[in-house]
């Protein structure tokens, strides 16, 4: 099952939020709905999010008015603008928008041949997300031995992507292959990515999993219960996989015990030309963990620190599982050279 299709003229997608307890879809016929149901995590996870953004400039080149080409790249421009203010930290979602502008303004002929363009070019990237998170699967289930217990963390599954998933795509690929592995899930607070979406994946295709809070991995680590450790990334910078927060301390534990730790992601992820420090971190609102639900948890007036993501240094970093193969850091570190600014 996709989780975000075009469907003449409307982008229908499922609402992250009510699950696991409800499968509902959201039918989105503008850029602005687009661009809020992104702002409330409705739809989530850096593929999906690159997919959705074209898809909105899609929206508002399907739905244009505009007589003339000019006009309607001037609509562009301001739908992409209002897309990329959504979340600033994961890069697939600039990725899309530059990508999909650039044809726009490449395409020769009137407003409906650019509108065509726009359209055809936003279903490419969904296409290729599906393609593109199924070699990822491939190649990491290479690392993956039957018998294996994997902890992943947050959710970089079909939900995360158009489908298949990054991080759990390489699981699913390994049981697929018949390999007896099981899962370890943390609950990924404070939006709980964990419990409600990457163990509602698991158990719909019978993987065993095992969900745990997020303080319980140094004990199951040291208990000897986890043997790889494979997430997904929102960006991959020179010198750090940017992930869900939490994936620092994860990687560090995973250090110190020997514990081989992977990242998953699509090329569309990697940044070679900023540094962890240079990227701007989403903090969202405090709410989120003073509050459960519509519930206080916290006392009135006590202040929360609540980052979406943290940055985990490449040398907690075994290998980068992309849709080429797995990369090594020296490879890794290749690539960013040839990049130009190092």
């Amino acid at each position: 099952m996709r989780t975000i299709e075009w469907k003449d003229g409307t982008v229908v997608t499922i609402d992250q939020t009510k699950l696991p307890h409800t499968l509902k879809f959201l039918h989105i016929n503008n850029c602005k709905e687009l661009s809020l149901a992104i702002s409330e995590m409705r739809l989530r996870g850096a593929p999906l999010l690159g997919v959705a953004a074209a898809y909105g400039l899609a929206l508002t080149a399907y739905h244009s008015k505009a007589k003339e080409k000019k006009e309607l790249l001037r609509e562009l421009e301001n739908a992409a603008n209002m897309l990329m203010g959504t979340r600033p930290t994961a890069v697939n979602l600039f990725w899309a928008v530059n990508r999909v502008l650039k044809k726009a303004k490449d395409a020769s002929g009137d407003v409906k041949t650019v509108v065509e363009v726009v359209v055809k070019e936003a279903q490419k990237t969904a296409e290729e997300d599906v393609e593109v998170n199924r070699r990822i699967g491939e190649h990491g289930s290479k690392l993956i031995d039957d018998g294996d217990v994997v902890l992943t963390h947050c959710n970089a599954g079909s939900l995360a992507t158009v489908d298949y998933g990054t991080a759990l795509g390489v699981i699913r690929t390994a049981w697929k292959q018949g390999k007896q592995i099981e899962v370890i899930a943390t609950e990924t607070r404070p939006k709980l990515q964990g419990a409600r979406l990457t163990a509602f994946e698991l158990k719909r295709d019978g993987i065993p999993v095992t969900l745990i809070t997020d303080s319980t991995v140094g004990y199951a680590m040291s208990r000897g219960l986890i043997k790889k450790v494979v997430v997904g990334a929102d960006r991959i910078v020179q010198d750090a996989v940017i992930n869900k927060i939490g994936t620092y301390t994860i990687a560090v534990l995973a250090d110190e015990h020997s514990i081989p730790f992977y990242a998953a992601a699509p090329t569309s992820t990697f940044d070679l030309v900023h540094t962890s420090k240079e990227v701007a971190i989403e903090e969202r609102d405090p709410e989120e963990i003073t509050s459960f639900g519509s519930q206080r948890i916290a006392p009135n007036g006590v202040d929360a620190l609540n980052p979406a993501f943290d940055a985990t240094p490449l040398k907690y970093v075994s290998a980068i599982i992309c849709e080429n193969g797995v990369l090594s850091m020296t490879d890794f570190g290749k690539l960013v050279h040839s990049s130009g600014r190092v």
